[in-house]
């Protein structure tokens, strides 16, 4: 005898939100460690400019990313609003610098849509999608796939990973 199994499934996720460069972005906030606030980093040489170095967070070294410089958004101010979001991707910790963060919210998938295709002149791999919540626009970020990219090389792949 088979068992019908009701699937109750929500379709509803919660987002970090912060800002770049006066738009709003927004991370999962299960891959969200937490946030803190910017502190100079330790600068390591030849590697991109979006690298801003490393931090030793309670023991472990953590790379930092400046968002603003990987998404060239003009010139990136440090100021008392600018925060590092440290974020688990797989098996590593990697903070992201962002202008500051605002709050975190629920989206269902009606709100969620696709992010638009930019033919060859932009890469769109780490947009998960745009998001409209009244008169915001949220860009919604994939940081797995941008952390596990070729380009960052700072997370192996999450199969390596959990491999």
């Amino acid at each position: 005898m088979s068992e019908t199994i009701a699937v109750t499934e929500t379709d509803q996720r919660e987002v970090l939100v912060f800002t770049l460069g006066g738009e709003e972005y927004a991370v999962d906030i299960l891959k969200v460690q937490e946030i803190r606030g910017y502190s100079n980093v330790t600068r390591i040489a030849n590697v991109p400019d979006f690298i801003k170095g490393v931090t030793n967070l309670r023991g472990e070294i953590v790379p930092i990313v400046d968002l603003r410089i990987k998404f060239a958004l003009g010139e990136a101010d440090y100021t008392e609003h600018t925060v590092v979001i440290v974020l688990n991707i797989g098996e590593r910790v990697v903070g992201i610098v962002v202008d500051s963060v605002s709050d975190v919210i629920g989206l269902s998938a009606e709100q969620i849509k696709p992010a638009p295709e930019f033919g060859g002149q932009m890469n769109t791999a780490y947009l998960q999608g745009l998001a409209s919540i009244e008169e915001r626009m949220l860009i919604l970020i994939d940081v797995e796939a941008m952390m596990t990219s070729r380009e960052m090389a700072l997370v192996d792949t999450l199969d390596a990973a959990t491999a």
